[in-house]
């Protein structure tokens, strides 16, 4: 049977009582769930994603990003503010320049997966 919005459902309500009692203490607590779907927003900006490529190559400042990207340094900046409140990249000062890099290597795992999923 389909629902108003062609979502193929049960014909009939039941519920499975062994399947709720292994899945729901499996579940992460509400305020995990919420961090992680806000970690996945950051992923839904393409200029981000082009952010987080360029650094998979070398560890960049602001002005080389921006130049690679075609953008602003200011456009830029505020990506990798985000980026940062996210903990997908870090910098490091070297006299008035600062450079960025990812954080770690999960980054690039996220990254490199999502493209897997979205190639299949």
């Amino acid at each position: 049977m389909l629902d108003n919005n062609g979502v193929e459902r049960c014909d009939e309500f039941c519920t499975h009582g062994e399947i709720i009692g292994a899945v729901r203490p499996e579940m992460p607590e509400e305020e995990k769930l919420y961090d992680l779907a806000e970690l996945f927003k950051i992923f839904g900006d393409t200029t981000r994603i082009r952010i987080l490529y360029v650094l998979f190559e070398a560890e960049m400042c602001v002005c080389d990003i921006a130049e690679v990207l075609g953008m602003t340094q200011s456009a830029i900046s505020h990506q990798l503010r985000l980026l940062k409140q996210a903990k997908l990249v870090k910098n490091r000062r070297e006299g008035k320049t600062v450079f960025y890099s990812l954080a770690d290597d999960h980054v690039r795992t996220i990254i490199d997966q999502g493209m897997e999923h979205i190639e299949e």
